[in-house]
């Protein structure tokens, strides 16, 4: 009876280190993710998940992968068509053209305003209507020549990756959706396997440190064989009839597609776009277009009867007028371009290219997608793991056989 006691007891020891290299996998998983924020006491004693702590520079490397090799700035804006841009703004951009007509009038000639007929006022908002996509079409063009200038793409991922902690998590966790839950099953296996040596050691040579230093190996390798086998070998290699490859790179086609959708509905989109051309850095360089085409309308609208015009308003006012439009379009420019949204994602076309490009890319550069930010501290993990696991030993080691 004792002698069965004893094998049991002495088989627990694989069973341990299996739960050990679980666990030590399902924390290391967790803690690539989580807490969001740093918990604790800065700078030393707390946790911040790797990939949150890593946003500024996850987000960098991506604009460098998406821009630098996958898609450009200019690209995308030459997709544009300035005629079906027109056509899908139009519309709501009459109805604003409208109200701004009417608030910069009463604001810059309100008895000339007041004083003009109806059928005068129509007559205005006709010209201006009938003029619209002249103008819409002269704006893209400038703007397609000029985007670098106006539109930042980094500053847009950077800063929303930033600002949006989850979405970073988000595009890791989906992106390896099958790798994370590989890492935290196959502690087990590799646990239970590296328990047996121990287990054999420990029959022989019942010496204290065999248990916790067993427990310190198992949390060690578990981790640094989960991560491997997900990252190699890059290229694959024939044992006999199986191929093998590192799992995400074997995946390479299927994760593609699954990031640049998130790529596209979360961060490069028309809406996105849109704000931060409109409240970026480089807005002052889209006023400025504006400035120079809306003037440009302006003078042509009064160029018949400028000199009765320009009496009636006044030179002062007349200036003050050109520039409370411009400013008028700018502000309410959300309004109208937001109607563009959906023909604008569609020429743009970001999540197809970008899933097409991205399969063409070498396992090296694959790679580079979303291990590079947190590969220098792997070690964290695998160090965590080890000391988890050297405590689990020491504790088998007094609750067990002690």
């Amino acid at each position: 009876m004792e002698w069965i006691l004893a094998n049991l007891m002495l088989f627990t020891i694989p069973l341990v280190s299996a739960v050990v290299g679980w666990f030590t996998n399902f924390l290391a998983v967790k803690m690539m993710f989580y807490p969001i924020e740093f918990f604790g006491i800065k700078p030393i004693f707390g946790w911040q998940g790797l990939i949150p702590a890593k946003r500024r520079e996850m987000a960098e490397i991506e604009v460098e992968l998406v821009l630098g090799k996958l898609l450009s700035v200019e690209e995308l804006a030459e997709r544009l068509d300035p005629e079906e841009l027109t056509k899908a703004i139009q519309r709501r951009l009459k109805q604003v053209v409208k109200k701004i007509v009417n608030e910069v009038m009463r604001e810059s000639a309100p008895h000339l305003w007041a004083g003009l007929p109806a059928a005068g006022k129509d007559l205005v908002y006709a010209r201006i209507e009938a003029d619209i996509p002249n103008v819409v079409h002269k704006l893209v063009n400038d703007f397609q020549h000029n985007v670098n200038e106006i539109l930042d793409i980094k500053e847009l991922v950077v800063e929303q990756l930033v600002s949006e902690p989850e979405l970073i998590n988000e595009i890791f966790l989906k992106s390896g959706e099958k790798e994370f839950p590989f890492i935290v099953k196959s502690g087990f296996y590799f646990g239970f396997l590296f328990g047996l040596p121990t287990m054999l050691f420990w029959y022989f040579y019942q010496t204290w440190w065999i248990l916790p230093l067993g427990g310190l190996l198992v949390g060690y390798a578990t981790n640094w064989i989960a991560i491997k086998i997900i990252f190699e070998p890059k290229h694959p290699v024939k044992l006999g009839p199986v191929k093998i490859q590192g799992m995400f790179l074997k995946r390479q086609n299927e994760v593609a597609r699954v990031y640049s959708d998130i790529i596209e509905q979360k961060l490069i989109n028309s809406k996105n776009i849109t704000n931060m051309i409109l409240h970026g850095s480089g807005s002052q360089q889209l006023l400025e277009l504006i400035e120079l085409h809306v003037n440009d309308a302006i003078e042509r609208y009064v160029s018949i009867a400028q000199p009765y015009f320009a009496l009636g308003v006044g030179s002062e006012n007349y200036f003050q007028m050109k520039e409370l439009a411009v400013k008028q379009i700018f502000l309410n420019s959300d309004k109208y371009l937001m109607y563009a949204y959906d023909y604008a994602n569609k020429a743009l076309q970001v999540g197809d290219d970008l899933c097409a490009r991205m399969q063409e890319l070498s396992p090296e550069e694959f790679e580079g997608v979303l291990r590079p930010a947190y590969q220098a501290d792997e070690w964290k993990l695998i160090v965590t793991g080890a000391v988890l696991g050297g405590i689990a030993g020491v504790a088998q080691l007094y609750f067990v056989f002690g």
